[in-house]
């Protein structure tokens, strides 16, 4: 089976759409449709309806894509680990990191990696924790350097770097900046802001309140942390937020009850073989 066919047909699937599978390639349209006709000859079944301009997997076509997915980790798995009996450290390196830990955390050992393992090429994609995550499940990156999953996939290995406290924050002026005794119930009296649903900072604070049956009044919800941090220091509500940014735009409240933290590191793929790249940084972040 070419192994080339395999990845124009994901590339489809992927994008819905013959002429985007050619961007995402570098190809032309005709080559796509070719390679695709040849995997259909070869398999004998058609993998795709073509309705106008769109197209949809037919049912032999649901059937192979995760198979031809793992066809082509097992190959790049297979690249890497005889790779890697050179010792050398070289190639491209594709892991995914949030905002929050690229502006804060990643830069001094990103800096000493290009400085010694120069022949690296590194490919940083920058998305919420969870996507990454699901990205290095799915064999889309090989790394993750994001906050922990509390419950990580099965598939999935992860490694803590840094511990990273987080604490309640107000604008200088919110009416709860000067209180000394705060409980939760004073909190959720107040509009809140707070990631998206399903992140990992939202379940940590959403756990806080459900647990004496509290609710939040949600005033907003961004993903990043930064964002956030400006809507609170302007007065729009209290959120929750690492330690490291409290600043003087803003004030910490002390709640009874209330000591949270989250824990940020490594995620990868556990039946995967790591590059020498990986291994490389991996080494810098312990």
């Amino acid at each position: 089976m070419d192994i080339a066919a395999l990845k124009a047909f994901i590339a489809v699937a992927d994008s819905g759409s013959f002429s985007l599978a050619a961007e995402q390639l570098f190809l032309t349209q005709p080559a796509i449709s070719k390679r695709v006709s040849a995997l259909e000859n070869e398999l004998e079944a058609r993998l795709f309806d073509r309705i106008g301009r769109g197209v949809s997997l037919t049912e032999a076509g649901q059937a192979l894509l995760p198979r031809a997915r793992n066809i082509l980790l097992d190959l790049e798995d297979s690249v890497r680990a005889l790779s890697n009996l050179s010792g050398e450290v070289h190639g491209t390196l594709r892991f995914g990191t949030s905002h929050h830990i690229g502006l804060h955390r990643l830069p001094p050992v990103l800096k000493e990696f290009v400085h010694v393992y120069p022949e690296v090429r590194l490919d940083i994609r920058f998305m919420d924790s969870e996507e990454a995550c699901l990205a290095v499940e799915h064999g889309e990156l090989e790394l993750a350097i994001v906050t922990l999953p509390p419950s990580p996939a099965n598939v999935l290995q992860t490694e803590k770097v840094w511990d990273d406290p987080l604490a309640i924050m107000v604008a200088l002026d919110h009416p709860l900046a000067h209180k000394r005794r705060l409980s939760l119930r004073d909190l959720a009296s107040h509009p809140v802001i707070l990631p998206a649903t399903g992140t990992y900072t939202r379940q940590i604070a959403e756990a806080a309140f459900k647990d004496v049956d509290l609710h939040l009044d949600i005033a907003l919800s961004t993903n990043y942390l930064e964002t956030i941090h400006m809507l609170v220091s302007v007065g729009i509500g209290w959120s929750l937020l690492p330690v490291t940014m409290q600043d003087d735009q803003t004030r910490v409240l002390s709640v009874s009850a209330l000591s949270l933290s989250r824990s940020l590191g490594v995620v990868y793929h556990r039946d995967r073989t790591l590059s020498n790249a990986a291994r490389a940084l991996t080494r810098l972040l312990a």
